[in-house]
Parts: C-alpha cells; structure tokens; sequence
C-alpha cells in the first residue's frame, strides 16, 4: 500500500501542470454540484417550514355565486358561508375532524383615551395565529376559554397597539371601546402586512345580534393519505353545503374552494423533481471533469508503456497494474473533488449569512448524508475515470511494451 502510495504521488508530482489543468474541471464540478443541492436544500427548507406553519391537511371554503340553476333557483345567486355549517360539515362526514369560521366586522372603529383605529377586527378561532402565519409580540392570541365563554377580548396589531398607546407592549390587558363595547387587550402582534384586529368568532356572533354570515370556513379533514383521498373529502365536504345552501355539488363556483392536502402534494413532487433535476445537472457538470480524468489516464498510460511492459516482465500480475491505473484516478478525483466541496460549503455559508430565511431561501446547507453521498459520486466517477485506461494498460503484452519507444 505505501508502494501503491509513493507511486500515485510520483505519477502527480512529474505531471503537476496536466494534473492540476484536468483536477480543476474536477472540482468546478463537484463545486457546482454542492451549490445546486444546498440551493435546493434552502428552497426545501423554506417550503417545509411554510407547510409547518399551516396544517396541510386543510380544505377551505369562500362563498361564490351559482353557474347553474338547482331547484327552482336561478343561476347567479349569491351562496354566503355560515358558521352554523361546522355542524352539518362534522355530522355528515366522519373524517372531519374541525371546522373554523372567519367573519370579518370591517367598519368597526376600536378606541383608547390616546387614539382611534378603523379596519375593524376579524373573527376567528384559537387556530387563526398558526393560519395567518402571526408572530405574537405580547400577551396571547384568542384562546379556547374565549371561545367558549364569549369574551369581549381583543388581539391587536403592533401598529394599530402604537397608535392606541404609548407603547404597544403596555397595551396587553388595557381597555379599548368598539362597537360602543368595552373589550380587553388580550395579546399583540406582529406580521408583514396583516393589520385587522381578532376577536373570538362568538363574541362576533353575539355583539352582532347573532349574525352567523362567515366569509371562511376552514375544515380539518385526517386521514388523508393520497390525492384521491383530497378529492374524494372536497367532493363529500362541497355536497354537504350545496344540501346546507340549495345548490348542486357539481357547482364549482358555488363555492370556492383550497384543497391545502392536494396543494402539499403536488408541491412535494415539485420539490422531489427540483433534487432530481440538480442532482442530473451536477452529474452532467462533474462529467466533463471525469472525461478530462479519464483522457489524462488514457495519455499517462501510453506515456508508461515501456514502464508497464518492464513491470509484466519481472512477474507484475495484471491485477496490480490495474489497482495502480484506478487508485491514480480516484486520486486525482477524490482530492480536486474535495476542493470542490470545500469551496462550495464556504459559498453556501455565505449565501445563509446574507440571504438569511428570505425569499424562500432558507438554510442553503449541506448535511451529512449529501456529503456521503458527494463522497460515493467521487469514488465512482474516479474508479469509471480510470476503467479503462486501466483496461488498457492490462492489455499490453511485454514484449511488445520493451519494443515501444
């Protein structure tokens, strides 16, 4: 093995120029290889956190208006979501497991001693913090007890909590007036452009006069496993409102609907082709890198000639010549390709430090597994690189190898 050793780095050191010309198509192609897969790592990561976020298992439902008529009603007519459907939606089909209302009160005006605030509040359940993607910067968001108990309880915005108070910390816990009511500050937050107040969808109900009109319904279905089963539980969920509101199932845009389950499934196949198509087109990069590997064997080859011939003469085993040609090979691959990975994590770590978690590039990285994986493409390209220049050099015969010049 030492031998083995001397003689690969002999081989390199006497053709320093060739080596180093062909290991740098190597390495700009593991480099891009790298690249490709951490930039798709940080899509990936982005979309998986953004599926975390929101429960994939989800169906939502807007009211629409009818294409067709249905009973005696005309085509035209405008459908409006109630809250009250939850129950019909939960009773008629058994795989659903919750159903969310959204009103929304947007002509309301919320007062403190400080300053008024219009845009009004939207009415949700507890789930409406992880749905609409809210980052809480003080006190809590709506919570089952509100539910429950109808509580004149309020979740306001960090802008519209700075116009109302001094501070938009201290305002968790203070009293605000709105529809001539008095409400307390439950909690408040934070997002990029969402600024409508929350209220719990039974206080909305009651202050209201018990108005149940919803602009949202979003329904939880479990066992869902495969795109048909998305489709099969939309189809059952929209039969179960066309019963509710007078129109056929077959109406699309009776209703309008976002199966979140089919939407996750077809984002996951995106994803998966998006690491077949960079891992395709790092092969085919890291490939012209091999060629100029295996053409330099191909050259060194019969540059040694004389030198193989001479080693078959005194009793050197084809086998041994052929370790020799490959362990040269998947030398020059292995150390120019580990240049490539080591160049390719120090740009990916530059791009997570100035891109950060933005527009959609989130940990730009490499793990462990891609690195075995780099390490196992090296081997193999190497090892093919040098087959069959090492096929070759078997085949010389040693008299005809003493004779060559």
């Amino acid at each position: 093995m030492i031998d083995l050793l001397r003689e690969i780095g002999q081989t390199l050191r006497n053709n320093r120029l060739r080596t180093t010309l062909t290991g740098v198509a190597v390495a700009w192609g593991i480099f891009m290889l790298i690249v490709l897969l951490g930039a798709a790592r940080g899509v990936v990561n982005s979309f998986n956190d953004s599926m975390n976020e929101t429960s994939t298992n989800t169906i939502v439902f807007w009211g629409g208006y009818t294409s067709q008529p249905y009973r005696g009603y005309k085509e035209g007519r405008q459908i409006t979501l109630k809250g009250g459907d939850a129950d019909a939606l939960m009773r008629r089909n058994h795989d659903v497991s919750k159903v969310a209302a959204f009103a929304s009160v947007d002509t309301a005006k919320i007062a403190s001693e400080r300053g008024v605030v219009s845009g009004g509040f939207q009415a949700v359940f507890e789930d409406a913090v992880r749905e609409d993607h809210l980052e809480m910067l003080a006190g809590r968001f709506i919570n089952g007890r509100d539910i429950a108990e109808g509580r004149r309880v309020l979740v306001l915005s960090d802008r519209d909590a700075s116009q109302l108070f001094a501070d938009a910390g201290s305002a968790v816990g203070k009293t605000v007036r709105c529809m001539g009511l008095a409400w307390t500050v439950a909690g408040v937050f934070t997002h990029p452009w969402r600024t409508q107040s929350y209220a719990p969808y039974t206080t909305y109900k009651a202050v209201t006069g018990n108005n149940d009109n919803a602009y949202q319904l979003t329904v939880t279905v479990e066992n869902l496993r495969t795109e048909e089963d998305g489709e099969a539980a939309e189809s059952a969920l929209r039969a179960t409102l066309g019963t509710e509101h007078g129109f056929a199932a077959e109406d699309n845009s009776a209703v309008w609907t976002w199966n979140r389950f089919i939407s996750y499934l077809s984002n996951m196949q995106a994803m998966t082709y998006l690491n077949l198509a960079v891992w395709v087109i790092g092969i085919f990069t890291l490939l012209s890198g091999i060629v100029g590997v295996s053409n330099i064997m191909f050259v060194s080859v019969r540059e040694r000639t004389h030198e193989i011939g001479i080693r078959r003469a005194i009793g050197a085993k084809p086998r041994s010549i052929l370790v020799q040609i490959l362990a040269e090979s998947v030398a020059i691959t292995a150390i120019f390709g580990y240049i490539g990975v080591f160049l390719g994590m120090v740009v990916l770590q530059v791009l997570s430090m100035f891109l950060g978690d933005s527009n959609g590039f989130k940990n730009p990285t490499v793990d462990i597994s891609i690195a075995l994986q780099v390490t196992v493409a090296l081997i193999v390209a190497g090892a093919l690189a040098g087959l069959f220049p090492a096929l070759k050099a078997i085949k010389v015969k040693p008299v005809e190898a003493l004779r060559d010049e």
